[in-house]
């Protein structure tokens, strides 16, 4: 059953992050991506990547009993879970009455795979398992399965079911493409590998190439609607851990590409977290004018992120909560409560959304 809130709540989060030299998301060429901003390139990070991060955060170190897959292998997920509850049942003929479900609720496949990746909780799936050996092939009741039991990244980033809209679950979250608060230049890494097995009179390399990289100091903002979030849940504390575990997750993550070249294993020098009441905020446009300096970008970054976020109190309401954690000894604007550790800033934010949140 879906919960109602009376009361509009959004989450903010923001970040300011240094990366040395990275290529953590690549374009189709292999390099890293970009952006025009400000009228100059910057690097870019997609929110895909980061949304994937966040994900695995989620399942390696949440304590969730229902997650999602997004599989095209969504029929032999459902037919192990058919196994796992009737062993008699052969992996063939699993899969061959999974099928057909999965097609009953009106879910493409082909070749006993999803036409196109399908987003499914365990919960979901596990119904569905349940509804197949029960020969259950009523539409309704099967959709009606896969709209319930929503599980906390699929609340989160949304399922779309272009054959059936009916399947769609909106997205309580949106996280932004992170770009860097300066202009960038990519460059390009000539390296070459050594044969172990060559012979001594051999000096040539056994393999050479070369892979384009750029280092930034990154702006990062995602947002939950709170809301929304609770409706999709429908359980207050679900609710709440599952907001705490994001605000985690999106300080703790790192997407993992080309991690064992460059490790780039960095964390935010900045953190930011708001609740408002009336709309979420993306403060990207403190950086719209990109800083220069000759002695780092980090603090020159955290000063204008501060200094933007008191501005738009002449358009909309004041954060009813801002609570924010420097690793550096810094100086900032006042915008809120200085928090001593990523513990005590999910603990108040904790504390404000039980305050916040209607049982």
């Amino acid at each position: 059953m879906q919960k109602t809130i009376n009361q509009r709540l959004f989450l903010d989060i923001h970040a300011i992050q240094t990366m040395p030299p990275a290529n953590i998301n690549r374009d189709d060429t292999g390099s890293p991506k970009t952006a025009q901003y400000g009228g100059v390139t910057r690097a870019r990070v997609s929110s895909q990547s980061f949304k994937r991060a966040m994900r695995k955060y989620f399942n390696d170190n949440g304590d969730i009993g229902n997650v999602g897959i997004r599989s095209l292998e969504i029929v032999k997920y459902i037919a192990n879970k058919i196994i796992d509850k009737d062993e008699s049942i052969s992996l063939e003929n699993a899969m061959d009455m999974a099928e057909k479900t999965l097609n009953a609720a009106k879910i493409s496949t082909k070749d006993q795979k999803a036409k196109a990746l399908f987003f499914i909780s365990d919960k979901q799936a596990d119904k569905l398992a349940k509804a197949t050996i029960d020969q259950i092939s009523d539409r309704k009741i099967l959709q009606g399965i896969l709209n319930e039991d929503c599980s906390i990244d699929i609340a989160l980033f949304g399922r779309m079911v272009a054959d059936d809209p009916s399947l769609n679950e909106d997205a309580s979250s949106q996280v932004a493409h992170a770009i860097s608060t300066h202009a960038i230049q990519s460059e390009f890494d000539f390296f070459t590998a050594v044969d172990d097995l060559a012979p001594e009179d051999n000096q040539g390399a056994g393999m050479l190439g070369t892979v384009e990289y750029n280092s930034s100091t990154l702006y990062r903002y995602a947002n939950i609607a709170i809301h929304d979030f609770y409706r999709q849940l429908a359980d207050k504390e679900n609710t709440v851990n599952a907001t705490k575990l994001f605000l985690e997750a999106f300080v703790k993550s790192m997407p993992t590409g080309k991690i064992n070249t460059f490790a780039n294993q960095t964390l935010p020098q900045a953190v930011v977290v708001s609740l408002r009441t009336d709309r979420p905020l993306n403060m990207v446009s403190a950086f719209e004018e990109p800083i220069k300096s000759e002695n780092g970008y980090v603090e020159k970054s955290i000063e204008r992120l501060f200094s933007e976020y008191t501005k738009y109190d002449k358009i909309l309401d004041k954060p009813i909560f801002t609570g924010y954690l420097l690793v550096n000894d810094q100086r900032v604007n006042e915008i809120g409560k200085a928090e001593e550790n990523l513990k005590e800033l999910i603990a108040d934010l904790e504390t404000e959304l039980n305050k916040n949140l209607e049982d």
